[in-house]
């Protein structure tokens, strides 16, 4: 009799952060992994150092802005290793803006291509296969940027938020065919972009405690989880202010950096 294979999931932004660390609960827990990043080999040496099967990871290069790379890449992910169980996409940058400079706006493009385009993109080729099978999760991660717009975020709150409306769409276009669709929303969450930002983060958490608690939502199938829950109460109150009480709160609030090259950065964690 042949072996049931472990369930399969493909990642992208594996490279770091957040990606990284839940592909590491994924495998910790007996999954095969389908990890994706722009630095490959990046991804390669880290799935190495952690002594990762080679039998049961594979790596494929593509930039979610490629729709061509990254398609493919779901393509050879089912034609290598099967259709995957959990498709979880990422990838996404993360940089403040200033609408004000003609070169910021590049900066959006970027990242409304990456955040927005690239999820799409990530998700496209496995929709039908997992329609005909009648099973399969595909996992969006969003921000707590997206329930509102902070000053100077403009790019990422936009895209955040374009990612929870995405997916809420997305879910009832599934729905009639088995399929689930799990927007994760994290708050501040501990990776090295972070550790940058130039304000208070009120519940901090470390990647992998995340992680641990994305991948318990994943496995259940919850339509929309906020980590940390604490976050989730916060955005709520936030989001119930009138408009006059939520700007008074955030005035004189540090900005969201800008790149100094005036470039969205890549990354594979989500901080808000």
């Amino acid at each position: 009799m042949t072996a049931t294979p472990a369930p399969l999931a493909f990642i992208t932004g594996a490279s770091s952060g957040i990606g990284q660390a839940v592909a590491a609960r994924f495998h910790a827990q007996g999954w095969r992994l389908a990890l994706v990043a722009r630095r490959d080999a990046e991804l390669r040496d880290w799935a190495r150092a952690s002594g990762f099967d080679e039998s049961a990871v594979q790596v494929y290069a593509a930039d979610v802005r490629d729709i061509g790379a990254i398609t493919a890449a779901g393509r050879a992910c089912i034609e290598r290793q099967g259709l995957p169980q959990v498709v979880i996409a990422n990838a996404g940058i993360s940089s403040g803006i200033d609408s004000a400079v003609l070169e910021d706006l590049e900066v959006m493009r970027a990242t409304l291509d990456t955040n927005n385009l690239g999820m799409a993109a990530t998700f496209q080729p496995f929709i039908e296969p997992m329609r005909q099978r009648r099973a399969g999760t595909l996992v969006g991660i969003a921000s707590v940027a997206g329930i509102r717009g902070l000053p100077g975020h403009a790019a990422y709150c936009a895209s955040k938020a374009a990612v929870i409306a995405y997916c809420e769409s997305l879910r009832g276009e599934c729905r009639p065919y088995g399929l689930r669709v799990v927007t994760i929303v994290p708050g501040y969450i501990d990776t090295p972009l972070t550790r940058g930002n130039p304000y208070p983060m009120p519940f901090l958490m470390p990647a992998e405690r995340f992680a641990a608690a994305a991948m318990d939502a994943i496995v259940a199938g919850r339509s929309y989880r906020v980590i940390p829950w604490q976050m989730g109460v916060v955005a709520k109150l936030l989001r119930l202010l009138p408009n006059a009480v939520f700007d008074r709160l955030l005035a004189g609030r540090p900005r969201k950096p800008r790149s100094a090259a005036q470039r969205a950065e890549r990354r594979g964690g989500q901080p808000p």
